[in-house]
């Protein structure tokens, strides 16, 4: 049935020919109610009707409308239907108004800024864009499965839990680190109780809270020399010195400790990051020795380790040794998606209380309902069997690009330790090219590579590009390699 708002929304949806369906129908949708086109408490065209009317999948209508809800443009009335909220417009006049020289940006103050706030934007890596083709680190976050898991937040809702509604100071839900506790023992070989988890907004707090609690202004961390340049600025914004140590293909190459002993020893050893390759089992055990004598604590990040594509899995560092002074840092911003904002700690035991009471002090837990329901996704096989589906998943991508790197750039550009697994791959490049101007070539394309020389502290040993391949669909790869392999192509023959 045709409707006002469905001949608004279809006027602003076919003025718009370039992108994606459904960020067309977003933009057409979410430009109409704030422009006034479609005003408040206009009823919205019913998802099946919109379909119809655009030409287009109805659950593609759906992940659009389920995102407008999310953020605030529209509401569902029970057996009433869907309308635009009253209150998206409430704020808008009290906005600064534009000036009539607003397209001038306005220069940066920073003078008044900290040394280490300085220090921090000096080697500020992250993307301004979280997505895009080739963007490393990100998950696909389609193929999610959202109803289950707001099946399982609804329910959270319905009948709340006092104790999920305050503040936390136990270092996350109960049910969350009990679900945790069993995955990580059958998944991962992680040695632990659920007391021994603290659940963090993702692995940066986990990574800050760690140095903050153990290192003192001019203590030293070991670092995987290249590595991952978000441990870097929070060791360099808390006065920790960075000692880069070389990565070969059996991982961090442990070294003589000279004058003090480093306090913190951060590793990727099941998928080194950015490289690829597996620590041994021998230098784990080296590495284990070293911290054991030195008084170090190992930090082992296990970013991305679900996803392997051959041979039997990883097991952790920390699950060698009973008591290991391992402490075990996980993510589901790989395996769920990244702005689910949740990570986890597993702390030796002796660091348990105090760590759990500084994560209180500084950073005030919360989001517990979001936690127990978590707890159930794990617990009644949703977790699992959603790793199982993305693995095929990201397997076959990877295939994909490998294939295409071999055809068209030959085998030599592929990344030095090729352990078939995670989310990106290393394009490598010869060692006079600058991966830094390409990256910045094809990121102006809208290629969000990133240049290999960006994940070294010292003397760059090693010219690439990092291609993220997990959230690309398998026909966007082709064409978006190939309009990346002319970028380089051209800027290697100048």
């Amino acid at each position: 049935m045709r409707s006002l708002a469905g001949d608004v929304i279809r006027q602003a949806f076919f003025h718009r020919v370039e992108g994606k369906l459904h960020k067309r129908l977003y933009s057409a949708i979410s430009e109409s109610i704030l422009n006034g086109n479609l005003n408040p408490a206009a009823r919205m065209p019913p998802t099946r009707d919109l379909a119809n009317e655009l030409e287009i999948s109805r659950n593609t209508v759906l992940r659009v409308y389920e995102q407008l809800q999310a953020e605030g443009y529209i509401s569902t009335q029970q057996s009433n239907g869907t309308f635009v909220t009253h209150s998206v417009l409430d704020n808008l006049d009290a906005r600064p108004q534009a000036s009539v020289n607003s397209e001038h940006p306005v220069a940066e103050d920073r003078s008044v800024l900290s040394d280490r706030c300085l220090q921090l934007l000096h080697h500020a890596s992250a993307s301004p864009s979280q997505w895009g083709p080739f963007l490393p680190g990100v998950p696909d976050v389609i193929h999610f499965p959202h109803r289950v898991m707001k099946k399982f937040q609804d329910r959270q809702v319905r009948h709340p839990l006092p104790q999920h509604l305050t503040y936390d100071s136990t270092g996350g839900a109960e049910v969350l680190k009990v679900a945790l506790t069993d995955y990580l023992r059958t998944a991962r070989g992680v040695r632990c109780t659920p007391d021994q988890i603290l659940i963090t907004q993702g692995i940066h707090q986990a990574l800050d809270l760690v140095t903050r609690s153990l290192c003192n202004p001019g203590d030293s961390a070991w670092t995987e020399e290249p590595g991952y340049w978000g441990i870097k600025n929070i060791l360099r914004i808390n006065d920790v010195g960075i000692t880069p140590m070389p990565v070969d293909e059996q991982g961090l190459i442990p070294g003589q400790t000279v004058g003090a002993s480093p306090k913190l020893i951060f590793v990727t050893p099941s998928h080194q990051y950015p490289l690829g390759s597996v620590m041994s089992l021998s230098r784990r055990q080296h590495l284990l020795s070293i911290a054991r004598t030195s008084g170090s604590w190992i930090v082992e990040d296990d970013y991305d380790s679900e996803f392997r594509f051959s041979g039997q899995p990883v097991p952790s560092l920390q699950g060698l040794e009973e008591n290991s002074p391992v402490i075990y840092i996980g993510t589901f911003s790989k395996t769920l998606y990244p702005a689910l904002r949740l990570g986890y700690v597993v702390l030796p035991k002796t660091l348990s209380a105090p760590l759990k009471k500084m994560h209180s002090e500084l950073y005030r837990g919360g989001h517990l309902q979001v936690q127990a329901a978590l707890a159930e996704f794990i617990g009644e096989g949703y977790y699992a069997a959603h790793i199982r589906k993305m693995r095929q998943l990201y397997g076959r991508r990877r295939q994909i690009l490998v294939d295409l790197i071999t055809r068209v750039m030959g085998i030599d550009a592929l990344g030095l330790y090729n352990s078939n697994a995670g989310l990106h791959l290393i394009l490598q490049l010869p060692i006079d090219s600058d991966d830094a101007d390409i990256a910045r070539q094809a990121n102006n394309s809208g290629l969000l590579v990133r240049p290999l020389s960006r994940y070294f502290v010292g003397t760059v040993t090693s010219r690439g590009l990092l291609l993220g391949f997990a959230h690309m669909d398998e026909q966007e790869l082709e064409p978006a390699f190939l309009k990346l392999a002319a970028i380089i192509k051209a800027s290697l023959a100048d």
